[in-house]
């Protein structure tokens, strides 16, 4: 079945609320067209000062956002929350949609994904991307796939620089919501010793094992199809949940099991205004002791005390 594309056109100064407004009707991510700073973002990404001459003629007085919608899900939906979402910003936008097959939007996607470095360790090239410059950072292979994270949302970002911080070599990692393992990965590329993915979704925990292969950790790493952490058992070094406010509110009535005194658990995916239900719905016995804030997206770590 044919997915639902989604197209927004906003001015360049809004496109990053916008931008945030569309990112909250998918689980899986968006793209942004935006050449207002295209000379600047070239230089800093590739290196070079030579650009296409079709991208030098490119709208900079305007952005396009592009949301895909399965055919699972409703269209009407996500168009309407926009447009109400958008006129509350009093933010002037055009918006189109139109059916298109897989293939055709992952070609349409592609396009606009960059190698990203994310913290100081670590930079993100999708696999047909070449034209990157790693520097010291070690680079975490990925091919999402048109449903699943690519790293540029900041809940994924925030949980990458967190995990450079508390993965310390040898440590075991289970990753809650796996989506396309981009968590485990990093985990692993980072000096983890193991990492077992878990989704709901079968398609998700594939492309997770397809991602680790890509990056020469497969032997590392456990793809698990289940519901939040019902498959698995014992504890963990470092556990992330990278979803959504009320999954982990769901989570944190067993999440405790799977912890020692020294797991480090973090959690993102939680809008500002579902702090409060978060922090409300964690374990009497268990602290956030550092938290993470962009765009209005928060990544939590916590601990038993």
């Amino acid at each position: 079945m044919d997915w639902t594309e989604i197209t927004v056109t906003v001015p360049s100064r809004d496109i990053e609320t916008a931008g945030n407004i569309a990112q909250m009707t998918v689980p899986y991510g968006i793209y942004i067209e935006d050449y207002s700073e295209l000379e600047a973002e070239v230089m800093e990404i590739a290196n070079i000062d030579l650009i296409d001459e079709d991208l030098l003629k490119k709208d900079r007085e305007h952005g396009i956002i592009h949301i895909y919608i399965s055919p699972e899900e409703n269209p009407a939906e996500a168009v309407s929350f926009i447009r109400e979402r958008l006129g509350a910003e009093n933010i002037s936008y055009e918006i189109s949609s139109g059916s298109c097959d897989v293939e055709s939007c992952l070609v349409s996607w592609r396009k606009y994904f960059n190698p990203i470095p994310v913290g100081e360790k670590i930079l993100i090239r999708p696999i047909w991307r070449d034209d990157y410059e790693a520097g010291s950072r070690v680079v975490l292979n990925l091919e999402p796939g048109l449903a699943f994270g690519t790293g540029t949302h900041e809940t994924t970002r925030l949980c990458l620089q967190a995990l450079e911080k508390y993965v310390k070599p040898g440590a075991k990692m289970l990753d809650v919501g796996c989506g396309s393992g981009i968590l485990s990965v990093a985990g692993l590329l980072l000096g983890a010793e193991s990492a077992i993915g878990i989704d709901i979704d079968e398609m998700a925990v594939k492309s997770s094992r397809e991602n680790a292969k890509l990056n020469n950790v497969e032997d590392r790493y456990t793809g698990i199809k289940g519901n939040l952490a019902d498959e698995v058992e014992g504890t963990f070094d470092v556990i992330t949940a990278n979803i959504v406010a009320d999954a982990i509110i769901m989570l944190s009535a067993d999440i405790e099991k799977l912890m020692d005194k020294n797991t480090v658990y973090i959690m993102s995916g939680i809008i500002d205004t579902r702090l409060d239900d978060v922090l409300n719905s964690l374990p009497h016995n268990m602290t956030v002791f550092e938290q993470y804030e962009e765009k209005g997206w928060l990544c939590l770590a916590a601990r038993l005390k």
